[in-house]
């Protein structure tokens, strides 16, 4: 048994199919994973992200802490729920972890990490912490449960059910978060549409789980969820980039910051590997023009030599397989290269991403 969300059982009473997800017991889907799919895409489904494990860092060094431990830069952050998009690294560069950081004061900000490497995370943040004594405290947030309502009616249908959060929440913009009584309420999240990531406290999760159930917001699982962040370009930690993969190969260059005279876990490493950009990989959309699936692992052939797929599936808005490549420098949008689909050689087209956003394809 793994371990298991404040929602679990209001899962299993909805007849999800179970799996183990990062060791923790998660919905795949309650009976069509395309279904679910498409309410998002065209009104309001939500998501269990519960398994996702908020950290709170507090203290008088949070700040430089922070933009010691990230590649991003945390001074950026300097309006109360503003959100940043970052990720952790290790000397070589490579990505420990993804994640979203939250500023709530000068001495709190609020991270979110991946499910699967939240122990790892933790470990990492405190040998940071520790081998420059930072005055801070770093506290993973386990009596929160974490809700995702996305989609172009999924704003709507969360003020419906909990109208006394619409005056504090209405006038957010895309990622910034606020305090909405008991709710942390984030425009924020994973699917390529619009939509609010709610942090609550557990005992208050299956409420409102119910109460946006009733008010026609579909449940939707992990099956879908990954079709839906695949589709809008967005990297999955462990197939896109993991620890020895660095950001600068895996389509992230722009989370980060090089240009402003700040030390921080990686830096050296990143600034060897943008003198030598002849040695480094580029992450591409590939757009099938055969028929079949595009999946991870499989053997891209180009003009400038092999490349592997990172994340594919079939992309049920578009009606046709997608997938994102790690590939050669010199490959680029418009190109045709060749996929390794069990021993056949299929056609793709290069395409830019995202592929899809706000219910729109963009190829």
């Amino acid at each position: 048994m793994g371990n298991r969300t404040p929602l679990y059982d209001t899962h299993v009473a909805s007849g999800a199919k179970i799996v183990d997800f990062g060791g923790w017991d998660m919905p795949l889907n309650y009976g069509s994973q395309i279904e679910e799919h498409h309410a998002v895409r065209r009104g309001a489904g939500m998501f269990d992200v519960s398994h996702m494990c908020p950290v709170d860092v507090k203290g008088s060094d949070a700040r430089a802490f922070l933009r010691h431990l990230v590649a991003n830069n945390v001074d950026r952050l300097t309006q109360p729920g503003k959100a940043l998009y970052s990720c952790m690294l290790n000397p070589a560069g490579g990505v420990v972890d993804d994640l979203i950081i939250y500023f709530l004061a000068d001495d709190w900000f609020r991270v979110v990490v991946n499910a699967s490497t939240a122990d790892k995370d933790l470990a990492w943040m405190e040998k940071v912490r520790s081998e420059r004594a930072f005055a801070v405290t770093i506290a993973p947030r386990r009596d929160l449960a974490m809700i995702a309502i996305q989609g172009p009616d999924a704003r709507a249908r969360f003020w419906q059910v909990r109208p006394a959060t619409q005056a504090a929440t209405e006038k957010l913009g895309v990622f910034f978060a606020a305090a909405a009584g008991d709710l942390f309420v984030a425009r924020t999240g994973y699917t390529g549409e619009d939509g609010f990531e709610v942090m609550l406290p557990a005992g208050q999760a299956a409420a409102l789980w119910a109460d946006l159930k009733a008010a026609g917001v579909a449940e939707a699982g992990l099956g879908a969820r990954d079709t839906l962040r695949l589709e809008a370009g967005m990297n999955l930690y462990g197939n896109d980039m993991d620890e020895t993969v660095s950001p600068l190969d895996a389509g992230l260059a722009w989370t980060v910051d090089l240009k402003t005279p700040r030390e921080f876990v990686g830096r050296a490493a990143l600034e060897r590997q943008v003198a030598d950009a002849g040695a480094r990989k580029a992450l591409v959309g590939l757009k099938l023009l055969d028929k079949g699936v595009l999946r991870s692992h499989q053997k891209v052939v180009t003009p400038h030599g092999e490349g592997e797929i990172t994340s594919g599936t079939f992309a049920p808005t578009l009606g046709f397989s997608v997938a994102m490549a790690r590939v050669p420098q010199g490959v680029k949008a418009g190109d045709t290269v060749q996929v390794d689909v069990r021993g056949k050689l299929l056609a793709a087209q290069v395409v830019k991403m995202p592929f899809v956003r706000n219910g729109r394809s963009m190829i």
